[in-house]
């Protein structure tokens, strides 16, 4: 098994163009790695230029049990340096591109695992989500993303962004392959999604008009209109209390770490520049909001959300500070979630929807995702794809 060299979007920092693959359920499948994930013999730097030269002893449990299951590891996939942020703009590494437009971001923090996936540089890619991080590039780069619950997959050999809140998740070009590959790193359960699921409304978030088409259309496709919910707090509060607990864990891991860049030392000031008192009302903020999207999931089955509230962006604008707003409750809540594409913007760039299930109802998580998929039908290769292909 081998990967195919051209790779003009700098989705992969390291191949290993004579990687194979072994006997079982994913037997000739090829499979890239996020950076912050151990597989041993390759670089393991989570896009810090400290950690550039060192390479991982040992796989990760994730790892593991891919190549248990027989598929070949073909590489370590760029991605935000140290999993903080949602452009994969790495001032160390470079940017990775959007397959679907050369100079776009294919969002973050798993941006390289997305764009390696997109442009069928491999048949699926691992990534980490902290508050969004394989969903958000899944939805920008036009493919399928699985964050599984957090209880459910092992974070063995995971440099974290912040345990309470990561999962590790694959990326595909499919649903069966997203499933095939998720079954293998984490556990599934067999449960249904009963009732008719739930949207929010209020959210506080200010969505892309075109974004919101989208998203109306795939409401549309589903076989009853969801219950509109509301949160106790905006998505934009909630997804900053996030960011606030994941900066003060950063903060300390990455303390003594050199060679950070002046952004990311920027943003690891905002947890332990926080306050005790502000810092607890975070922690209820965020206490709050977990119980409550447990209660709406439990209550009506499933929660469907935008993924992004907007469209795929160019590098040289400013990174939107509100795309995970959607995508952190899972996290937050520690919840499975799937992220499917959805549709498109007028000129040519994907739009992803997501669905929220319970841990243990992912069977039935990914039944209600492959019916809404049928439905929409907006999966849709970039123009390239077939110059950069598996082999």
């Amino acid at each position: 098994m081998t990967i195919a060299m051209l790779d003009p979007y700098n989705a992969f920092l390291y191949r290993d163009e004579h990687a194979t693959g072994g006997e079982g359920p994913l037997a000739g499948m090829a499979i890239g790695v996020k950076a912050n994930i151990a597989v041993e013999g390759m670089p393991f730097h989570a896009g810090l230029v400290a950690w550039k030269d060192r390479q991982a002893e040992r796989d990760a449990e994730v790892v593991r049990r891919l190549r248990e299951a027989g598929a070949a590891i073909v590489g370590i996939t760029n991605m935000e340096e140290g999993a903080l942020g949602a452009k994969t703009d790495n001032p160390h590494f470079g940017p990775t591109h959007n397959p679907h437009r050369h100079g776009y971001s294919p969002g973050g923090s798993s941006g390289g695992s997305g764009a390696a996936v997109a442009a069928g540089l491999c048949d699926a890619a691992l990534g980490t989500d902290t508050m969004g991080s394989v969903r958000i590039p899944a939805a920008h780069c036009g493919v399928y993303g699985f964050k599984p619950a957090t209880d459910r997959v092992s974070q063995d050999g995971l440099i974290p962004a912040d345990p309470t809140l990561d999962a590790i998740g694959p990326l595909a070009l499919d649903l069966d392959t997203l499933e095939r590959v998720g079954r293998a790193i984490s556990d599934f359960g067999d449960g249904d999604l009963s009732g008719a699921g739930a949207t929010l409304v209020e959210h506080g978030v200010d969505i892309d008009p075109e974004v919101a088409a989208v998203f109306e259309s795939a409401l549309s496709a589903l076989p009853h209109r969801p219950s509109e919910q509301r949160l106790s707090e905006s998505n934009s509060r909630i997804r900053f209390a996030g960011f606030i607990r994941v900066s003060h864990t950063m903060a300390a891991d990455l303390a003594g770490v050199e060679g950070l860049s002046p952004h990311l030392q920027d943003l690891l000031t905002y947890g332990p520049n926080r306050g005790e008192r502000k810092l607890a009302v975070d922690m209820d903020v965020l206490n709050q909001a977990q119980l409550e999207v447990q209660h709406i999931v439990r209550k009506h089955g499933f929660l469907i959300l935008p993924t992004v509230p907007n469209p795929p962006f160019p590098h040289a604008e400013p990174e939107p500070a509100a795309q995970a707003d959607f995508t952190c409750l899972a996290n937050i809540a520690g919840l499975p979630a799937i992220s499917i594409p959805a549709g498109w913007t007028t000129d040519g760039l994907p739009i992803g929807v997501q669905m929220v299930g319970a841990a243990g109802s992912e069977a039935g998580l990914f039944a209600l995702a492959r019916q809404l998929d049928d439905n929409l039908g907006a999966y849709r290769a970039p123009a390239a794809m077939g110059e950069t292909t598996c082999e």
